[in-house]
């Protein structure tokens, strides 16, 4: 084994722990939500002035994009997300960089953690709330994170170049 195979096997096992520690936190911290905090089924938690836990159900994707789809969609969306997750599985095989590596994992959790979701109960659990002036933000939860900081991991990335870019 050469030292770029080596270095590749490391960031492939890098990226494939941490869509691991992704999904494991998103499906406890929703497990918590569900059986533990949601019992017998409050309405609002409130944390902070600015940050309530809820339970929301959302049966579409993004910010509830396409939740009118009907009782397919749930099948047609993992189906998706399925599909997504296996092409960065294959960029996450490629990856020559720890921060790709890392990034790309993100992603893969956070995606497998809404799959989990769907396949299980039909929606995806969303439940952290923030809020400012009477205004509140879509409800997300650990995987939307996990999807959100690893797009934007890949963005700086693609975006300022290292030396082993250059």
């Amino acid at each position: 084994m050469t030292a770029v195979e080596s270095r590749k096997g490391r960031f492939l096992m890098l990226g494939l722990l941490a869509a691991a520690v992704v999904a494991a936190v998103d499906q406890a911290t929703k497990w918590w939500i569900l059986n533990v905090l949601m019992q017998p089924a409050p309405q609002v938690v409130e944390v902070t002035p600015f940050f309530n836990l809820v339970l929301a159900w959302n049966r579409g994707v993004s910010f509830g994009t396409f939740s009118g789809g009907g009782s397919w969609m749930p099948y047609a969306l993992t189906a998706v997300a399925l599909a997504i997750a296996g092409v960065l599985l294959t960029w996450l095989w490629r990856a020559e960089r720890w921060f790709v590596a890392l990034a790309l994992g993100m992603v893969i959790g956070g995606a497998v953690g809404n799959v989990v979701d769907r396949v299980r109960l039909g929606a995806v659990v969303d439940f952290l709330d923030f809020h400012a002036f009477g205004w509140h933000f879509w409800a997300f939860n650990v995987a939307d994170s996990g999807i959100s900081v690893g797009v934007m991991l890949l963005l700086i990335d693609g975006l300022f170049p290292g030396d082993e870019k250059a």
